[in-house]
């Protein structure tokens, strides 16, 4: 029985700029074999039990040879597996896909090919350098600066290239960078014609060195430059003063720490990047269930019979976990016929609204106090209220409500804890000062992050830390750190909007 094999560009880097097939490809693989250069976010959407096999290359070292990764998409399809090469970029340019084509068709493997985003046009686009413009340029040429080592000679005709070509882009030129200005100039191209190498393009880790083609190498020597990068050499480099768009963003450049669950951090990592950032996401709550079960029971059983006046949530995750539970007992949103429903902040009204769920009060200030405030001028005595949330919370609420002479059920659905399976690595990055901004979303974020360094606030102590709201904000305080940034309104939108706005100071 054979399988399929489908030959998949990944894009130059960012994972947006992968096509919507190719997308679809990932999602139904049963072995995904993916390289370097194929951005790992892009293996978010394979299923769980999916087979994801490394064949990763640097200049120098090879995870597999190319021969292998040919013999292992053939025996992997001939399983009867439906496979994906994930291949950075396009696979026929310069992606080697050609020579990997040729081997399923010779073993009789059926496959296709699904073009990807080459970064010859990506990564100059991402640094603002049209690869052609009416004005400027009409031609423009994709040349590998590696050619294939067993070449006794380039096959490259320098002479007709350097002055034939309008725009000319080099993959993969890092290392021979020196050599490929010289054999440009010798064969009769402008010394002063404009260029410029961009490193890692179309990511927020993205750099641009301008300069010319005198000058270009010796300024890339200087700024470090490494692979992957693309240069480019002709006059459409120097619209990059005009048109960069990409890396001078508020927060370019910049690796900014993610500590939300990984089930909510999407939505923080992905307004992050649409600044400029590197999101980094690193867990630190894990939602674990808890809770006596008699008294979920008996809230459930009150629910049923409309006796709770409000409803108070305090988190998203409450709301999820309540409803579930309403759920299990053969109920729905009817429970809370003829009770007001209190929500925090606008993510929790926005989770009971996924629920067919309207709050009649949400605060203006989205903390506990804030909530009490909107409560001011109701009359609570004798009403029930129940109060589903995190166990550990503050007393706040309930207080306050208690002193407004509610009867005040509170039910202790779930536990903040610290994951318990860590991503060392990310650790590893933040305690040798690769993350520039932290950022927590809750208290509970903050003494999880804490405990995840063994108590070691130091590394933390070097970074920008961006705090939700005051709560939390003390919650850093507590820790022995203060935080730089305190969002004035405290939602993901906030956070990331202080966060910006302090970055442009």
């Amino acid at each position: 029985m054979s399988g399929f094999v489908s030959l998949v560009g990944g894009g130059p880097g960012d994972p947006e700029l992968i096509t919507v097939g190719g997308l679809a490809r990932i999602a139904e693989a049963d072995v995904i074999v993916y390289d370097r250069l194929a951005n790992p976010a892009l293996l978010a959407h394979a299923r769980g039990d999916a087979e994801r096999i490394y064949a990763g290359k640097l200049p120098d070292r090879h995870t597999l040879s190319q021969d292998e990764i040919n013999a292992l998409l053939v025996a992997k399809a001939r399983e009867g597996k439906r496979v994906v090469r994930l291949k950075g970029g396009d696979p026929f340019v310069f992606g080697r896909g050609g020579e990997e084509a040729e081997a399923l068709a010779a073993a009789d493997v059926p496959f296709e090919v699904l073009p990807g985003v080459t970064s010859a046009i990506a990564a100059p686009a991402y640094a603002g350098i049209p690869v052609t413009h009416r004005a400027i340029a009409s031609s423009f040429a994709v040349i590998t600066a590696h050619e294939h080592p067993a070449k006794d000679e380039t096959s490259i005709d320098w002479a007709k290239l350097a002055t034939g070509v309008d725009t000319l882009v080099f993959l993969m030129g890092v290392g021979p960078l020196a050599e490929v200005v010289r054999r440009l100039i010798d064969n009769g191209r402008a010394p002063d014609t404009p260029a410029a190498v961009i490193e890692w393009g179309t990511l927020p880790r993205q750099r641009v060195v301008p300069g010319t083609l005198a000058t270009i190498a010796e300024e890339v020597a200087r700024a470090e430059i490494g692979p992957p990068a693309v240069t480019v050499v002709g006059e459409v480099a120097r619209l990059r003063e005009r048109l960069s768009w990409y890396d001078n963003r508020p927060l370019s450049g910049k690796r900014v720490l993610v500590t939300r669950t990984r089930q909510q951090a999407s939505e923080l990592s992905g307004a992050l990047a649409a600044h400029g950032a590197e999101p980094v996401e690193l867990p630190t709550i894990e939602i674990t269930p808890c809770g006596d079960e008699r008294e979920i029971a008996r809230a459930i059983d009150l629910a049923r019979c409309h006796a709770y006046g409000l409803v108070v949530f305090t988190s998203a995750n409450g709301v999820q976990l309540f409803v579930r539970h309403l759920s299990n007992a053969g109920l729905d949103a009817r429970a809370f016929a003829g009770a007001e429903i209190a929500a925090i902040g606008p993510g929790t009204a926005e989770s009971l609204a996924r629920h067919g769920l309207r709050a009649d009060i949400v605060p203006q200030r989205y903390v506990a106090e804030g909530l009490l405030e909107a409560l001011d001028g109701r009359n609570l005595r004798g009403q029930r209220v129940l109060l589903p949330r995190a166990a550990g919370a503050r007393d706040v609420l309930v207080d306050g409500l208690a002193q407004r002479c509610a009867t005040v059920d509170e039910l202790k659905l779930y536990v903040a804890a610290v994951p318990s399976d860590r991503n060392h690595e990310t650790l590893r990055r933040l305690r040798e000062g690769e993350i520039d901004i932290v950022t927590f979303a809750s208290s509970s974020s903050v003494r999880n992050l804490v405990e995840m360094l063994d108590g070691d606030t130091a590394p933390l102590a070097r970074t920008f830390i961006a705090a939700i709201g005051p709560v939390t904000a003390q919650a850093v305080r507590d820790a022995g750190l203060e935080p730089a940034v305190v969002a004035g309104e405290h939602t993901i939108e906030g956070l990331v909007a202080a966060l910006v706005a302090a970055q442009k100071e």
